[in-house]
């Protein structure tokens, strides 16, 4: 199953009546994407952690707009926000994200980006998992295919820190997750979708400060952010199989439009992606609520 080349915004069905949570909305591709899911019909909730920033940024834009604070990072935010849920929830979006920053420890004691990518959308999705109508889709990217995971340390605290194999790592993480969701869905008989999606490489600030952000520089390698989102509206909407991996349909998954694609061989592995999420549950649970 492909996705059609010529997929834009504009082919988004009618989202009246749905509600969907996106995170780390307010800008970049978490912001393109609420404005078209909500211009489409949906309300949307901006799960960020400036609530004053995202309310300026869909100021004057069509639509409705639910704006709460949450960190991805801090579990206390998550817990907070999950708690604070109340009725059904269509599509939860766990699109936050943070790339080859400096070792750094949350207040949970927690590596900074493995928490922001990963654990913090785990437990964010297993505590809304019983509100959820429709599908979960996470935000992952084409660097999973070179991550590794170390199922002894996924907190980064007894090997040497390295900004983007940590990356590398969440993004691979987040790809064995939607993996292991989709088994647990399926044995339980759910109609609930796990869905993965990449934006290729998307001139957003989120490398801005790496060394892989001399890349933002070659477009003809590259997406805009709009197109970049179509990954996100497209997973988020259009009727795939559990466990999809939508992505560009370019060279080497860097820019095109949105098809299903096919995930690195590392993120289809069954029995990591289970002894994964058991290692994911013992950390959370390990960590003072």
């Amino acid at each position: 199953m492909t996705g059609m080349t010529s997929w834009t915004a504009n082919d988004l069905p009618n989202l009246t009546d749905r509600t969907v949570v996106i995170t780390g909305a307010g800008r970049g591709l978490g912001l393109i994407t609420a404005r078209e899911l909500a211009r489409a019909g949906a309300r949307v909730v901006l799960g960020v952690r400036d609530t004053g920033k995202a309310r300026s940024a869909v100021a004057g834009l069509n639509g409705t707009f639910d704006i709460r604070p949450l960190d991805v990072s801090d579990l206390t935010s998550v817990r907070a926000f999950a708690d604070s849920w109340s009725g059904d929830l269509d599509i939860l979006i766990n699109n936050a994200g943070v790339m080859d920053i400096p070792a750094a420890r949350t207040a949970d004691g927690l590596d900074l980006q493995t928490a922001t990518n990963y654990i913090g959308p785990f437990l964010l999705t297993t505590l809304l998992l019983e509100r959820i109508t429709d599908r979960v889709v996470h935000v992952t990217s084409e660097l999973h295919r070179q991550g590794t995971i170390d199922l002894d340390d996924l907190d980064w605290r007894t090997r040497r820190h390295h900004g983007m194999r940590a990356y590398q790592a969440s993004k691979l993480a987040v790809v064995l997750f939607s993996l292991e969701l989709q088994r647990r869905l399926t044995a339980a008989g759910s109609p609930v979708r796990s869905v993965l999606a990449s934006p290729g490489i998307a001139r957003t600030t989120l490398a801005a400060h790496s060394r892989s952000n001399v890349i933002n520089r070659l477009t003809f390698l590259t997406n805009d952010p709009e197109r970049g989102a179509l990954s996100l509206l497209y997973a988020a909407t259009q009727d795939v199989p559990g466990n999809s991996y939508v992505g560009p349909d370019g060279l080497g998954g860097f820019r095109g439009s949105p098809a299903v694609r096919r995930q690195g061989k590392s993120g289809r592995d069954p029995v990591t992606a289970g002894r994964l999420w058991d290692a994911t549950a013992d950390l959370i649970g390990s960590v003072a609520r």
